[in-house]
């Protein structure tokens, strides 16, 4: 409906072009909102305000006139201007019933879009370090990541989702290492543990995997570990060095094939838990994208020559430097070590132009909040590397908060003292979870309440929502118990007894989800959705509360069937691409 009135506009004002009236050159934007309030009208354009300095008139003289050069349309009754001069739009009552026709023909295909055809996407999101469970501030990028991707699909882009497997680098060393010193301490030995190893439970569970499969053939003395190590922070020597050393060591006495033992262990035990958590949580992924792969293919050097053929990159102190500060990167960024080896944001480069020559038109990334500084970094890389940067969209997620019995619930990460993702969905179910992560907007802090997550009460928004949802199954369920028979025909035939306040709020609520899956679409933002089904939930259980659906009129009776049909059909869509369930008994 909103493209038909704006079609309408976008014909007056090119008349008035033709006329004169308006200035000739660019076609004029037509400018057309949503009413704040029935009264006045579905739709409203303040185009005759912007214009009319243009046109040398008045808004309200301007608003007279487009309106008198508008075509003539079935859907609407009629165009009245307001205040300092608004253009508003009053539809006929069968444009708003033609709503239901429409819910009740496409189905589940209502509210589906062209806005992204021919456009491929690829979103990235989650992409945790594979060095331990996902905890709680995962599960909103997860949330996040797969809300935006099935808005974005419904849109009409081609998705595709991502998850940027960190298998490579210092702290899958660390991780190694660490299994590789609880396996000693389940031998048997008394080797220190440093304080920047993984220190959660997990890393003893895969050390007993380990050593069920290979005993103690990787056993060594405390001796054996600490010859020749620089000296441990207890010793007053630097931790990070220290724990260096200890890879180094453990490289040496486990030789490459026990050294991969333990990596491998770590690395594939953690993402397949990690798998295993989204797959509950309701996150799939189309592509697991290895980082050692992406290095092993030869990509990284691919993407290092295009910036030395562009003339970005240059060699200081025996490193080789990309020139990022002059892209718009707050300084330059070394790419290749002094020792030969490649550093993370090489990586991270490749990475970009592995993604653009796939054929996505757009890369989007979604990230935690404290990699804001990532937002420049890439983009100079992608100028660097000749590609356009508004390909990458960088989605800055903001931290979740979870609060219990009113008070803030402390955790760590190294330590091992967090909640983990699977601990949240336990307590508070997943769909609880799904929802309460995307009903704010993802650029904001989120406060999440555990107690009213849990909760059964209209307070708690998720069930509210898949209360209205069940109260509409309980309706066919009553129909059936009556031993009567909905016709779905009849009751369509009859949508123009569809009058009371109620059910023209209730119709013009469903007319709006097209539009907010465009504009969530757009801007990546699931809270918006999430805002939509609340407020949709909120009419029908009004409608519910005032009025009887299942009367002893037969046209009635089909006509109030039909309509909260096409609700049900809409709040099950919209929760689906939340990653919530519809239940029909609550």
């Amino acid at each position: 409906m909103k493209e038909h009135l704006e079609e309408l506009l976008a014909q007056s004002l090119l008349h008035l072009q033709r006329d004169g009236v308006l200035p000739a050159g660019d076609e004029p934007e037509a400018q057309l909102e949503r009413s704040r309030s029935p009264e006045h009208g579905e739709f409203a354009s303040n185009v005759a305000m912007v214009l009319a300095k243009s046109a040398g008139c008045t808004p309200l003289e301007l608003a007279q006139t487009i309106i008198d050069r508008m075509p003539k349309s079935r859907q609407v009754e009629r165009l009245e201007i307001a205040g300092p001069g608004f253009i508003n739009f009053f539809l006929h009552r069968f444009a708003m019933t033609g709503v239901v026709r429409d819910v009740l023909r496409q189905g589940d295909e209502y509210g589906n879009l062209l806005q992204g055809a021919r456009n491929r996407v690829t979103v990235e999101f989650v992409s945790a370090n594979p060095t331990g469970p996902l905890h709680v501030g995962h599960g909103r990028g997860a949330a996040y990541g797969a809300s935006v991707a099935s808005i974005l699909a419904t849109a009409g882009f081609t998705v595709q989702r991502e998850y940027y497997v960190n298998d490579n680098g210092r702290q899958m060393d660390i991780l190694a290492v660490s299994v590789w010193l609880r396996y000693l301490e389940l031998c048997g030995e008394n080797v220190p543990f440093p304080e920047n190893g993984y220190r959660g439970d997990y890393i003893y569970d895969i050390a007993r995997i380990v050593r069920a499969e290979y005993g103690d053939r990787w056993r060594y003395t405390r001796t054996d570990v600490e010859h020749g190590l620089p000296p441990s922070p207890a010793a007053g020597g630097e931790g990070e060095k220290y724990i260096d050393g200890l890879i180094q060591r453990a490289r040496e006495l486990l030789g490459t094939e026990g050294y991969r033992v333990f990596f491998d262990a770590a690395l594939n035990n953690i993402l397949d838990d990690i798998k295993e958590d989204l797959a509950e949580f309701r996150v799939h992924f189309d592509v697991w994208f290895s980082e050692r792969e992406l290095e092993e293919s030869g990509a990284v050097q691919h993407a290092i020559d295009r910036l030395r053929e562009n003339g970005h990159l240059y060699v200081k102190d025996g490193a080789t430097w990309f020139r990022a500060s002059a892209l718009g990167d707050e300084k330059d960024r070394v790419v290749i070590r002094e020792n030969g080896r490649t550093t993370y944001f090489a990586s991270d480069i490749a990475y970009i132009l592995n993604k653009l020559e796939r054929g996505f038109h757009r890369a989007i990334y979604i990230l935690g909040a404290d990699h804001h500084g990532y937002v420049a970094r890439l983009r100079a890389a992608a100028l660097g590397l000749g590609e356009d940067p508004d390909k990458l969209e960088i989605m800055l997620v903001q931290f979740a908060i979870l609060f219990r019995f009113g008070e803030k619930v402390q955790m760590s990460t190294r330590s091992g003292q967090f909640i983990t993702l699977r601990e949240l969905r336990e307590e508070v179910s997943t769909d609880a979870a799904r929802f309460f992560y995307v009903m704010r907007s993802h650029d904001q802090h989120l406060d999440f309440d555990l107690d009213l997550a849990k909760s059964r009460s209209n307070e708690n928004p998720v069930y509210y929502i898949q209360y209205a949802h069940a109260r509409i199954c309980s309706v066919f369920r009553n129909l059936e118990q009556m031993d009567e028979r909905y016709n779905q025909a009849i009751g369509i035939a009859a949508l123009d007894l569809l009058t009371e306040d109620h059910e023209m709020q209730l119709m013009r609520t469903i007319s709006r989800f097209p539009e907010t899956i465009d504009v969530a679409a757009r801007t990546c933002s699931p809270h918006q959705l999430a805002h939509y089904l609340h407020l949709l939930a909120t009419d029908l259980h009004a409608y519910y509360n005032a009025h009887q659906f299942l009367v002893d009129e037969e046209n009635l009776r089909n006509a109030r069937l039909n309509l909260i049909l096409a609700t049900q059909t809409v709040l099950k869509k919209g929760l689906g691409l939340l990653g919530v369930s519809a239940p029909e008994e609550m």
